[in-house]
């Protein structure tokens, strides 16, 4: 930080931009080491694009001290919608904590609309239906991102894109980034620059994130392959070399079952991202309820989430679980295993299907799964 900071005797400071916990924590902790202790400093991500950013609607989840809060929270109201200005308890870092964690479901998620359309490419599947099908599925397969970002994949609207894979989110994410990781050039700063975020601090905590760590994984190939300034809708070409509004060759010959193991295959991912991100955020000591809250009207939300987040989330606070929502651990590694043996027989990568299907596997060996798909968040030591 520069130490000529000319920011007047009590001014409030917002750190907006997404950026790991640490980074947050240590701009305050410089701002008393400049002898500034009057300024009042908050730790602001948010959610949402330019659009709303205009019209004062962004989501925001601010972690600060109570003064501090009370100082700025006129503003944080003016920049958010009335329904999406989260406060954040446990003071600065812990905002950036709960953009993180709500980071794991969209980032899974994104990838996982890009590894079923390919996967649904190969079974000869039509694309639009699929689309149409999965929409529909409000109570399974469906996600906030797969409605977004499928149809920009039929159109191959990747250049620039809405949201290239280098800027995901925000520019200023890779710009701050790059500050604090100058021998990484710019270009080369990706959505998986956002995810490595996510990466860097399950490291420091030592936390196990096997679904992100893999979405991961498929980000850096995608950009390796020079698709960094393309929308990250775009990953589908990971997936098939075909694009999606031609007719597959060779049709489907039986649609319904096809159908049937894409579906399997989103709603076993979604279920496993739900239990990944509800069980670091557990572990940041995050409030559950209120990220529960937030995500479920986010770009992370799916109806997985709505259904298994909430079993998930009495879990974790101490209940117990109930069969009401979540499907059985078997039948969702029966179906799961379906998919991948169909992937194997069509020799075509699944980053995400391979690693859900460890933790359903992992879950019931241990016996931590109890027999709901929703007892998986046991794999994860919380």
């Amino acid at each position: 930080m520069n130490t000529n900071i000319a920011l007047p005797q009590g001014a409030t400071l917002f750190l907006c931009s997404t950026v790991p916990a640490s980074y947050a924590q240590s701009v305050a902790q410089q701002l008393v080491a400049m002898n500034r202790s009057d300024i009042s400093f908050i730790d602001a991500p948010v959610s949402g694009g330019a659009g709303r950013a205009a019209a004062g609607t962004l989501t925001i989840m601010a972690g600060a001290t109570a003064a501090a809060l009370e100082k700025g929270r006129f503003l944080l109201q003016e920049m958010s919608d009335a329904k999406k200005l989260f406060i954040v308890e446990g003071g600065v870092g812990q905002g950036s904590n709960m953009k993180m964690v709500h980071q794991i479901l969209a980032g899974c998620q994104i990838l996982a609309a890009s590894e079923a359309m390919g996967f649904a490419s190969r079974l000869g599947l039509d694309a639009e239906e699929v689309l149409r099908a999965v929409v529909e599925d409000k109570q399974g397969s469906w996600s906030w991102m797969f409605e977004n970002r499928v149809p920009r994949m039929l159109k191959e609207d990747y250049y620039p894109g809405v949201s290239a894979l280098t800027i995901i989110l925000k520019d200023v994410v890779c710009f701050l980034l790059w500050l604090t990781i100058p021998h990484l050039p710019l270009e080369r700063q990706s959505d998986s620059v956002i995810q490595s975020i996510i990466t860097s601090q399950a490291r420091l905590h030592a936390f196990p994130i096997p679904l992100i760590a893999a979405a991961e994984q498929a980000f850096f190939t995608g950009l390796s392959n020079g698709w960094g300034g393309h929308d990250d809708a775009s990953m589908v070409r990971l997936y098939t070399p075909t694009a999606l509004s031609t007719p597959p060759p060779t049709p489907a010959a039986d649609p319904e079952a096809a159908m049937t193991l894409v579906k399997s295959f989103l709603t076993s991912v979604h279920a496993a991202a739900a239990a990944e991100a509800l069980a670091f955020a557990h572990k940041l000591e995050i409030s559950l309820p209120q990220f529960y809250e937030l995500a479920n009207d986010a770009a992370g939300g799916s109806a997985q989430f709505r259904s298994c987040g909430s079993e998930i989330v009495a879990m974790l606070r101490g209940g117990s679980q109930t069969s009401a929502h979540t499907a059985s651990l078997d039948k969702a590694i029966k179906n799961l295993t379906a998919v991948a043996d169909e992937a194997q027989r069509l020799k075509m990568p699944m980053f995400l299907t391979a690693a859900t299907l460890q933790v359903f596997l992992l879950a019931r060996r241990s016996q931590s799964g109890k027999g709901r798909v929703s007892g998986v968040v046991g794999v994860y030591g919380v």
